[in-house]
């Protein structure tokens, strides 16, 4: 595993398609339990280099009822995006995550995560690539919505982003239906991981 990381720290791959130098951001360890699969980190977790390090990621803590420690706590949460490093902008806010890192990465990384009981799928590429039988050009809403058909493994969730507001707003359910089940499922999983 020390190994892996090391590679993946280093990596550049795409380096010719980013705006700034590749600078990898995610948190594992193989005891890890949960993971948390989202896109790729924003340009504040770009320049701090600690996953969800901004509103989102205290919109998601929330949504997970844990709190800095335990959420930055690798042997607890491991949070893999689907892209490592800072896409860049487009028009409509950042850009897809880059698919050479989850090519390349990605099943090498969950390989070495054998304790995994729990993925918080977030946004469309992590969902596409998480769950098992994703429905056939469902919406993001109507894949949220079915959470049911893919736990307790798996959880599909929209991205926490404060630019999700409306989204919120328009579907309570979400609130009501899914976080407190996920809320109970992290909290037993966090307490099988305590010696």
């Amino acid at each position: 595993m020390r190994r892996l990381l090391s590679d993946v720290r280093a990596c550049t791959i795409c380096s010719a398609h980013l705006p700034q130098n590749p600078r990898p951001v995610f948190q594992v360890s193989s005891k890890a339990r949960i993971l948390v699969a989202g896109q790729a980190p924003g340009r504040k977790v770009a320049q701090s280099g600690i996953p969800f390090d901004d509103p989102s990621g205290d919109r998601l803590r929330l949504w997970m009822g844990l709190d800095k420690d335990v959420f930055y706590d690798p042997s607890i949460v491991a949070i893999l995006p689907m892209g490592f490093c800072y896409p860049g902008r487009g028009g409509g806010g950042d850009l897809p995550p880059r698919p050479e890192c989850a090519a390349t990465w990605r099943a090498r990384l969950l390989d070495r995560l054998p304790h995994l009981q729990l993925t918080l799928a977030i946004g469309q590429y992590a969902q596409t690539w998480h769950l098992k039988q994703p429905r056939a050009q469902a919406t993001l809403t109507e894949t949220v919505h079915a959470w049911r058909d893919y736990w307790p493994s798996v959880v599909p969730l929209p991205h926490p982003s404060p630019r999700n507001n409306i989204w919120f707003r328009r579907n309570p359910w979400f609130e009501q239906e899914v976080l407190p089940p996920l809320q109970a499922r992290v909290k037993a999983l966090r307490k099988r991981t305590r010696p």
